[in-house]
């Protein structure tokens, strides 16, 4: 599930077009507390997110959650 994507000059850790059909939020994290990232899945997930993505930079742990928009029945890839 680990990805390396980074943006061409961008801060975002997904791609811009996730924004158009999804409410993004991301959580990071320094990689001494990856442990604790099943128990904020399971918290999101109960609130309808579901985890896109994890990335490693610089030492962090990056989690991706993403929400469907209301109107896009299509799944955030």
């Amino acid at each position: 599930m680990a990805s390396s994507y980074r943006p061409p000059g961008g801060d975002k850790p997904y791609p811009p077009h996730w924004e158009q059909v999804a409410e993004i939020r991301v959580l990071r994290a320094p990689a001494t507390d990856w442990d604790k990232l099943s128990v904020w899945g399971a918290d999101m997930r109960r609130r309808g997110w579901r985890l896109l993505q994890v990335n490693s930079d610089a030492g962090q742990i990056v989690a991706v959650f993403g929400k469907s928009r209301q109107g896009h029945t299509r799944e955030v890839p």
